[in-house]
């Protein structure tokens, strides 16, 4: 249906008439003195009330007036359709996380690099979920709050660097951040998606008492282990090969998802990062009626362009010429 966003400009339309009443011009005699007594001057003959130059200078009035008033178009009421998940990421920015140990599209890659593209997807196709993001190190940092803009989340994942919160790895601390965060949402939607290639060595609160807090608090972590388990390192007679993820404590990330109810995934390669995400991405979502919202559609173009044609034609040469010829 039809409706006018600004409907209070409509006390606007007498205002030319107004000013016309208000500045109306003072007769010849008063406007010009004339030295002689006997010289009068002819007082011209107004032009007729039902000009058409008149008549287009009042369409372009109300024309203006109209455009000014803001019509749009409301469409039907439509509800958002929310999935009632808060799904906070936290993702490690450690120095290890440099490491060229991953592969995608054929090319070695740094563990954070395939992160950032993996990553980056996964959260392109969380629609209708709040996401939020962390990034630890030396210590944890909400950068992103729970939001439904998932563009906001993904350009401040694309936006970070390896060793910006310390070459460190607070995983206790990125836990207890997420926790807080997530503490006000409803119970079954807390959801934490923790990704690390190290052990927890910093941060003021142990990775496992971090995990009965939010065992208590009725979060779910799922974590992910980053890293491949064999790596080619030159040295003087050629090559060897190394454990890069040797530091990589599997066992307290299993304990983690174990005791909140998630699950622990390893990733090796880029392949299986992507398996990761995409089994979380398969979590059953919490059908949610959001608040309906009318689509509106502004119309202001149409009596604007109407108002500027009748306002070129009303000063117009040829329409100046009819005028003065009538």
């Amino acid at each position: 249906m039809m409706a006018f966003a600004w409907p209070w400009v409509v006390v606007l339309a007498p205002l030319p008439w107004l000013l016309r009443w208000w500045l109306r011009p003072a007769p010849p005699g008063q406007a010009l003195h004339l030295p002689h007594p006997g010289v009068h001057l002819d007082t011209p003959e107004r032009q007729g009330r039902g000009s058409w130059r008149t008549w287009l200078l009042v369409l372009a009035w109300l024309g203006l007036l109209a455009a000014a008033a803001r019509p749009q178009w409301v469409g039907p009421p439509q509800a958002q359709q929310r999935s009632g998940r808060a799904l906070m990421l936290a993702v490690d920015l450690s120095g290890s996380m440099r490491t060229d140990d991953m592969q995608l599209g054929g090319q070695s890659v740094s563990r954070f690099g395939a992160v950032e593209a993996i990553a980056g997807d996964f959260i392109s196709r969380r629609s209708g979920d709040e996401m939020g993001l962390i990034l630890f190190g030396s210590r944890a940092f909400l950068v992103t709050p729970l939001t439904y803009d998932l563009h906001a989340v993904q350009a401040q994942l694309q936006g970070a660097a390896v060793g910006l919160a310390g070459t460190e790895t607070a995983i206790g601390d990125a836990i207890a951040v997420a926790v807080k965060r997530l503490a006000g949402q409803p119970e079954q939607a807390r959801v934490v998606v923790l990704l690390t290639d190290g052990v927890n060595n910093a941060g003021n609160i142990t990775p496992l008492d971090a995990a009965h807090a939010a065992k208590a608090a009725g979060v779910r972590i799922y974590t992910i282990g980053i890293g491949a388990t064999e790596m080619s390192i030159p040295d003087l007679f050629g090559s060897h090969t190394v454990n890069p993820s040797a530091d990589l404590d599997e066992g307290m990330l299993r304990s983690i998802a174990s005791q909140t109810g998630g699950r622990y995934f390893r990733a090796t390669d880029s392949n299986q990062l992507a398996d990761a995400y995409h089994a979380i991405d398969a979590l059953e979502p919490m059908p949610q009626q959001g608040p309906s919202l009318r689509p509106r559609h502004e119309l202001f173009r149409w009596p604007l362009a109407l108002a500027v044609l009748a306002w070129l034609l009303a000063f117009a040469p040829g329409m100046r010429r009819r005028e003065a010829l009538a």
